[in-house]
């Protein structure tokens, strides 16, 4: 089967972009409220220097605030230190449980700005596949771009790896408005081309409220 591969491409580089931009937003946040608080630490100190009492809760307070923050860009760090290197193997082993995590982390700030909720099931066992990494993340990110425009008054997305014989799903589910919505435009040429290349199956679940892909447990080419 032959890959559209100048559709990939593009959709591989806006997906790219959008989650970057998403990061750097994220961590341009940490860094201001970390200066914010270090300015109140240099006020209290000028305080201290001037011979005014200073309640040691404060510091306290000031220290904890900023200790928060580091742990926060730590993990931002750390999803965007996962996401950079899905790029170093074309095909390589995946955990789907694993995958679903760092999308959510990605997609948070997105789900957050809708006001919708990602709920990630607890994994009840593991779910490998051999897959194309970055590829399998711009897929995910596609279907649940769509799914969080679905929510309806729910304002949730469940998402859940399961594994079936010879094969694997994503089930992303309470999408209370999928039944009335129109979906003629999805999955479009991206979403297609990407489901070619990975070999993949999505099924429109509409009376359950649910999206289905499916993979193989192997998809090289």
């Amino acid at each position: 089967m032959s890959w559209n591969w100048e559709v990939i491409s593009e959709t591989g580089l806006q997906f790219f972009g959008k989650m970057s931009a998403s990061i750097s937003h994220e961590m341009k946040n940490v860094m201001a409220i970390i200066n914010e608080n270090a300015g109140l630490l240099e006020d209290l100190t000028v305080m201290a220097e001037k011979g005014m009492p200073i309640d040691p809760q404060r510091l306290r307070t000031q220290a904890s605030r900023i200790m928060k923050q580091i742990r926060r860009g730590d993990d931002i760090i750390k999803g965007m230190n996962r996401f950079a290197h899905s790029v170093d193997e074309p095909w390589r082993q995946v955990e789907l449980n694993d995958t679903l995590g760092l999308m959510c982390t990605l997609s948070g700030r997105f789900a957050s700005m809708r006001g919708v909720t990602l709920e990630l099931d607890p994994p009840s066992t593991q779910v490998p596949i051999i897959t194309n990494p970055f590829l399998l993340q711009n897929l995910i990110w596609l279907c649940l771009d769509f799914a969080m425009g679905s929510t309806g008054t729910g304002k949730k997305v469940g998402l859940r790896a399961e594994k079936i014989e010879g094969e694997a799903k994503i089930r992303l589910s309470k999408l209370q408005d999928l039944a009335k919505k129109e979906t003629g435009s999805f999955p479009g040429e991206g979403e297609i081309a990407l489901l070619q290349a990975l070999k993949a199956d999505l099924v429109i679940q509409k009376e359950l409220g649910e999206l289905h892909l499916t993979f193989p447990a192997e998809a090289r080419r």
